[in-house]
């Protein structure tokens, strides 16, 4: 049986990634995002590289759609043998602490939570069934730990870090492996990157991360889902030392 992989916010950065490494590991990839433009192309790239490649363009902060979501990843592959799930708001919206409201929370919501916790009811079933599966996740280290002015997304990513840790211990026995990666690092290659070198180029004052590779982050995740050996890995890993209070 080919094995595949839904990639719901296949954006520049970790999402392409993802679909890279799993099909080099012979997974079909369902490809699922905003922007029809950039899919088709990833897809191209996939195909060239002989890897089976659908795309699917959605809007993952509309929860109300995924039933039908679900129904046009399964006219493709059926039920997913694993998915991975990493899209962001459209506007991340930090703001500090004491200027959160909860408006800004309500708008993060959809695309963080709730549409998440719907294709997990779709897809755990039939992984369930099956006896493997995998939910793979990679999201902003702040989720871990809180950070000056970066409230607003970071905290409802927090409520989905702690949904996922529930989920992990409660399938774990049933072959589904539940994996998180949290990265304290700008990627290379996404518009955070570009805006921030920028930025740095123009003398602003930029906060001191370190850059990582996203095809280095998909090969963690990869290795994460393969050995098993782990739910959560920190990227780097001394991140909680250089935040800390």
């Amino acid at each position: 049986m080919t094995k595949s992989i839904a990639v719901f916010g296949t954006g520049p950065g970790v999402g392409q990634a993802i679909a890279h490494r799993y099909g080099k590991e012979g997974y079909e990839v369902v490809l699922i995002a905003r922007r029809q433009g950039p899919l088709d192309l990833l897809a191209r790239d996939l195909s060239a590289k002989g890897i089976t490649a659908h795309v699917i363009n959605a809007d993952l902060d509309q929860t109300d759609d995924v039933p039908a979501l679900v129904e046009r990843i399964r006219a493709c592959v059926g039920d997913p043998t694993a998915f991975y799930y990493g899209p962001a708001p459209t506007d991340l919206a930090f703001v500090p602490a004491v200027d959160l409201t909860p408006e800004l929370l309500q708008d993060r919501m959809p695309i963080t939570m709730y549409t998440l916790l719907a294709l997990v009811r779709e897809f755990l079933p039939a992984m369930v069934e099956r006896g493997d599966g995998a939910i793979l996740s990679a999201q902003g280290a702040a989720a871990v730990h809180g950070r000056p002015n970066m409230s607003g997304w970071p905290t409802v990513l927090a409520a989905q870090r702690n949904y996922l840790q529930s989920l992990a211990a409660e399938i774990a026995d049933k072959g589904v492996y539940v994996g998180m990666l949290y990265i304290g690092a700008r990627i290379l290659g996404t518009p955070f990157e570009a805006d921030y070198q920028r930025r740095q180029a123009q003398g602003e004052p930029m906060p001191d991360m370190p850059a990582a590779d996203p095809a280095e982050l998909a090969d963690t995740l990869w290795n994460m889902h393969a050995e098993r050996n782990s739910h959560e890995t920190l990227v780097p890993a001394e991140f909680l030392d250089r935040s800390a209070f």
